[in-house]
């Protein structure tokens, strides 16, 4: 029901209540970001609480103002409140997003009602929501699904054994339910990071190429290759070897270790390789990025077929 804009009385009331209003679903808000937090048992029955209080002072106050929509709207939300209201229950994320959509339904009524804009929604309403699985259940479709990739060849991965891992630390320690956000957001991370290294590989594998070519050459020519070409090169070959430990890449670890001690050994004049020796590291770096790019490849394939076993928010 609309407020007449003509009867002042009833537009002081309605001006007190949109600010009254507005209070109400703050505190609602604040609790209910908190209470996505995962907190103690008895804070987390305080929060509901006032969510709770919260809807039904709002529901009350719009009675009385004869604001049928929104008196309906905050009434219908207690429900959606109960279902989260339980702190020895893992927060439903559905629940959660069920909830949250309601608060949209009561910012709606309220604008239509009183002519005042609220906002949508709640940051909160609007950011990632905890999504848990029984860790137990997730340990299960883990182990599933390593006996599934068993001969998957010589680029097969350890990211399922990885995960296996820190899955079974939570069930050794007694956590019933796994954050599967955060979770998600581990397979995330190992992504970007092998993306980074493949990326490194790519653009300096073929300037490393280049480098060992032009100083093989050089070491035949009347001038020397200088000590800054040597250092540049074996730099080269140390970034590539750090990039590959931080993901662990041990084909790539091992190779351009040997070659960075190779390039040092080399440019020491300790010893003084012939042409075929400098061929085979050179085929060895250009075979090692289409490695690379399967190794990464096998990783993706089995971080989507971890996420597939992860509920959706």
């Amino acid at each position: 029901m609309s407020i007449d804009a003509n009867d002042e009385f009833q537009k002081e009331l309605v001006t007190l209540f949109v600010q009254e209003a507005q209070e109400w679903l703050q505190q609602i808000h604040v609790a209910l970001d908190e209470l996505q937090q995962g907190p103690p048992a008895d804070r987390h029955t305080k929060l509901a609480q006032t969510i709770r209080a919260g809807l039904a002072n709002l529901g009350g106050s719009a009675a009385t103002l004869n604001l049928t929509d929104v008196e309906q709207a905050s009434f219908s939300a207690l429900p959606f409140v109960e279902a989260v209201e339980n702190p020895t229950v893992a927060l439903s994320a559905s629940a959660f997003l069920a909830l949250c959509k309601q608060l949209g339904q009561i910012h709606g009524a309220l604008t239509r009602a009183t002519g005042v804009t609220f906002d949508a929604e709640s940051t909160v309403c609007t950011e990632a929501i905890p999504a848990t699985m029984a860790t137990s259940e997730l340990l299960t479709a883990l182990q599933g699904l390593l006996v599934s990739q068993a001969g998957a060849g010589e680029m097969a991965r350890n990211v399922t054994k990885t995960v296996i891992a820190q899955v079974q630390g939570l069930v050794d320690t007694g956590v019933t339910q796994c954050d599967t956000n955060s979770l998600q957001d581990f397979l995330a991370r190992v992504a970007d990071a092998e993306q980074v290294f493949l990326d490194a590989v790519q653009q300096q594998g073929p300037m490393v190429v280049e480098g060992v070519a032009q100083l093989h050459r050089g070491l035949h020519a009347p001038e020397q290759p200088s000590i800054d070409a040597w250092d540049s090169l074996i730099d080269r070959a140390g970034a590539l070897w750090s990039a590959s430990q931080q993901v662990n890449a041990v084909p790539a670890m091992t190779f351009f270790q040997g070659l960075r001690s190779f390039l040092t050994i080399v440019a020491e004049r300790r010893v003084l390789p012939d042409s075929r020796q400098f061929g085979a590291v050179e085929q060895r770096i250009r075979s090692l990025l289409g490695e690379m790019q399967k190794w990464v490849e096998a990783g993706r394939e089995e971080r989507e077929a971890i996420s597939a076993l992860l509920p959706e928010v």
